[in-house]
């Protein structure tokens, strides 16, 4: 029988901790389904590297363990309604001398069981286990808030890198530009149709594209970079994307007024629900307080063996049972400050939730705006795009013929290359302004 006990022990002890949850409370499970991608060689789409993230970045993966820490101190509140039994043993010598006597000495062995269940508490056990509850539900919805938070940081780093490579892209386009304006310049100047400050000036525009050049593709290292980092890889890890479409009929924002949007925000934010149970929860951490101020009832057993191992004194046992009642009748005040702790929390709470409404709403409004304005920004970037192409067509051509000088074509040169430039920036920031809306009002 020891035997198959001590097995039982043993493999109680070697069950890993996640298992052991006999009063239900771990519910989270972690993420699943991973990608198995090898960034360094395939062509990763937004869906890729935010399920990469998901599972592999480090501080998503603390807040998913502190979830988890919050789930096992509910389990721990709800052994409250179980009974408690204590087992002790204890092996000792003693001994006695009295004044002119001889020394005796006893060997006695002793073992006790006691257990205790508690009965009735006014509901303390009841609201405590409530209030860990709502605090474990609030750790939930922020755990999800955290999981929003790295999937848009994951789609700016992602959408950041891409404009940072298409301005890279377009910042050569100008650079082969303005190098053709230089020769063109160089050319004219050797036949002595043009000045040398045509040729000078020609050649200083040329060199400064070369520093934009070379501006972009730092922002192309930093950007690709952060956006490893983000997936638990080393910055200089080398990562291919795939460029996002984007679709201008977004019913999901067009059918939609900011009021809605506003409405929406305010039932789905993760950030809101966690503030909400947190309030519930101060609120039944104030009825738990003023429950200490009451008795409570619980039920008392023991047994215990006494036995000196001498054939002269036999073994003796004695059993006990009954019903403890205790209240605290006077405590120092200590019990009845804590009640106005928690009723001063409970009303803190209440504010914090007003506050955190306020903020949602005030971030809709502002995503909103940056959205709208984002839209009209990329419509009008496209028709001065066209325009600066037209422009700089006729330029070059009349300088050809000798009809302008080299301002007005440099010049030319300029507003195309501002103008391709300001197309990728209204274009990537469109994305992006539809991405921290969604985020606004609680979607992906």
């Amino acid at each position: 029988m020891k035997k198959y006990l001590f097995l039982a022990a043993l493999c109680a002890f070697s069950v890993p901790a996640a298992a052991l949850d006999p009063l239900g409370a771990y519910r989270v499970r972690p993420p699943q389904g991973c990608v198995d991608k090898d960034v360094t060689t395939q062509s990763l789409n937004l869906e890729d590297l935010i399920q990469i993230s998901l599972c592999t970045n480090p501080a998503l993966a603390s807040q998913y363990m502190s979830l988890k820490a919050q789930e096992a101190s509910l389990g721990a509140s709800r052994a409250e309604y179980l009974p408690a039994i204590t087992l002790t043993g204890v092996g000792q010598i003693t001994g006695d001398k009295v004044e002119h006597s001889r020394y005796v000495q006893d060997e006695p062995i002793q073992g006790k069981a006691e257990a205790a269940w508690l009965l009735f508490d006014f509901g303390r056990r009841e609201a405590n286990i409530r209030s860990i509850g709502l605090y474990t539900k609030a750790a939930a919805s922020q755990y999800d808030a955290t999981t929003r938070n790295l999937f848009l940081s994951v789609q700016t780093a992602y959408l950041n890198l891409l404009a940072a490579q298409e301005s890279l892209v377009s910042a050569k386009a100008s650079l082969e530009t303005y190098q053709h304006s230089y020769e063109e310049a160089q050319k004219r100047y050797k036949l002595g149709m043009v000045s040398l400050s045509d040729k000078l000036q020609a050649k200083t525009r040329y060199e400064q594209s070369l520093l934009t050049v070379v501006q972009h593709e730092n922002q192309v290292n930093q950007y690709s970079g952060a956006l490893a980092v983000l997936l638990n890889l080393r910055p200089d890890t080398p990562i291919s994307l795939v460029k996002p479409t984007f679709n201008e009929q977004d019913t999901k924002i067009k059918n939609n007024d900011v009021q809605e949007l506003m409405a929406q925000a305010l039932e789905k934010r993760p950030e809101l629900l966690a503030q909400k149970n947190t309030q519930e929860a101060a609120k039944a951490n104030l009825t738990a307080a003023r429950a200490r101020l009451l008795p409570s009832l619980s039920v008392t057993a023991s047994t215990a063996l006494g036995d000196n191992w001498k054939h002269s004194q036999p073994y003796l046992t004695n059993n006990a049972a009954g019903l403890v009642l205790s209240w605290p009748i006077f405590s120092g005040f200590a019990n009845t400050y804590a009640a106005e702790q928690a009723s001063f929390l409970y009303k803190q709470t209440q504010n914090q939730t007003e506050n955190i409404k306020r903020q949602v709403e005030n971030e809709v409004w502002s995503a909103y705006q940056n959205y709208k304005t984002a839209e009209r920004s990329y419509e009008i970037s496209q028709t001065v795009l066209e325009s600066a192409e037209e422009n700089h067509r006729v330029a070059f051509r009349y300088y050809e013929l000798g009809k302008t000088d080299i301002l007005n074509l440099l010049s030319a040169v300029a507003q195309l290359a501002d103008a391709r430039q300001n197309k990728i920036t209204s274009f990537y920031s469109l994305l992006l302004s539809k991405a921290n809306l969604y985020r606004s009002i609680g979607e992906y």
